[in-house]
């Protein structure tokens, strides 16, 4: 985040009443520097907690090598992914995770960032591409004219 190396933390929530889990992406931790293996203090509330987000696609993945699924590090229940695969991490912690995932909005707490990277929805890619497409064919038409009258003229010219 902002050029710095970090985490991004995704914390199971059971919903009250349903017996559903949902994963939530919490925000972002910045990685200590001087010990790797350290990883960052996170506060987790107890009991129950009311969140605002939107919901939203897992995690998107990252490169990964074959085989590199497994976590990188533990401590406690904190582990440290390359990616997460929400089927595999249902399977392995046999929560009943729901089919999305809720991303946390608010202003930074609980010693997260929460600088989330907007969607894209604005139109200036397709005025990009309208620039593109229309330049596209002012040179076509530029090429055909010359091709077609001009060279062909010059060329009975010189005939």
């Amino acid at each position: 985040m902002s050029g710095r190396v970090g985490f991004y933390v995704v914390t199971p929530l059971e919903l009250e009443g349903s017996g559903a889990v949902v994963l939530v992406q919490r925000g972002w931790a910045p990685r200590n520097f001087v010990d790797r293996a350290v990883l960052p203090a996170i506060q987790t509330p107890a009991g129950a907690v009311q969140i605002e987000g939107r919901m939203a696609l897992a995690p998107a993945r990252l490169y990964e090598l074959p085989g590199a699924g497994a976590p990188l590090q533990q401590q406690g229940f904190a582990v440290i992914r390359q990616n997460l695969d929400l089927g595999a991490f249902a399977a392995e912690t046999r929560l009943p995770l729901t089919g999305f995932t809720v991303l946390q909005t608010g202003p930074a707490s609980e010693g997260l960032q929460r600088d989330w990277p907007q969607p894209a929805a604005g139109v200036d890619k397709h005025y990009g591409y309208a620039f593109q497409w229309f330049g596209l064919a002012g040179l076509i038409l530029v090429l055909y004219v010359w091709f077609q009258f001009i060279a062909a003229r010059r060329h009975a010219r010189r005939s």
